[in-house]
């Protein structure tokens, strides 16, 4: 295994196996590359360090998953004429912008616990917070008080999140890719942990629909127990997973 620059040192990536890489494995907010050794030991692979996370710089700007799909475009050079192309959770995201953008470049997309839908939540942010919210907007609270109070309230993804990060977060949230999904013309395998509680199934069913009104090949498989990490929680899944699209 080999830590490789791409992008003239704009992110990294573990190259691991002899040749072009069979398969190219996009990780999730707040993990990195590795997350993929288990499911991919034995095969010829490229696992990036998205921008921002493991050893990969953080991007000069704010961006979505199609800005993060056109940023590592570089390392396409270096994969196998048809190679699997996998996401999880926001790589996912990024995953199906990038195959969408590349038609013809990848042979299947593995695509698990990968918030494609944007979904209405059931719930509101408590009173105190919408309302600092509405006051912010009017110039008429504090930095510091709002800051404050984010900590307190937001998810711990964006409590985590700094500057850039936490911009490209928040942009990642508002995204959803109905027009992407329907511009795919690669089969997808859409596998989901069964007690996915950050991505539920119902997401999956929403992407599974569309993607079978667009006459794309799709399977949904559910991976009993597992929650929101397959990649780690059941590489074998994933494995299985990314072995049968290599072979059709």
């Amino acid at each position: 295994m080999a830590l490789r620059a791409f992008g003239e040192g704009s992110f990294f990536g573990e190259v691991v196996g002899e040749g072009p890489a069979e398969v190219l494995a996009l990780h999730g907010w707040g993990r990195r590359g590795s997350d993929f050794a288990l499911s991919l030991q034995g095969l010829s692979y490229l696992a990036i360090d998205l921008p921002g996370f493991g050893a990969s710089p953080v991007p000069p700007q704010p961006m979505g998953a199609k800005g993060y799909a056109n940023l590592i475009k570089e390392a396409l050079d270096h994969l196998s004429a048809q190679p699997v192309l996998v996401g999880h959770s926001f790589g996912g995201r990024v995953a199906v912008a990038l195959a969408a953008a590349n038609p013809g470049r990848f042979g299947g997309l593995v695509l698990t616990g990968v918030p494609l839908v944007r979904r209405t939540s059931t719930s509101r942010s408590p009173l105190i917070f919408r309302l600092a919210r509405w006051l912010e907007r009017r110039g008429l609270i504090a930095g510091k008080r709002m800051e404050s109070l984010r900590r307190k309230y937001g998810s711990a993804d964006y409590i985590a999140a700094r500057g850039v990060m936490r911009q490209i977060l928040v942009m990642g949230v508002n995204e959803s890719y109905e027009a992407e999904l329907r511009d795919l013309s690669i089969p997808v395998t859409l596998l989901w942990g069964e007690a996915d509680s950050n991505v539920p199934l119902f997401v999956a069913e929403a992407a599974l629909m569309i993607l079978r009104e667009a006459g794309t090949p799709v399977n949904l498989r559910i991976v009993e127990g597992a929650g929101h990490f397959v990649p780690l929680e059941s590489p074998q899944s994933l494995r299985q997973a990314v072995e049968e699209m290599r072979t059709r």
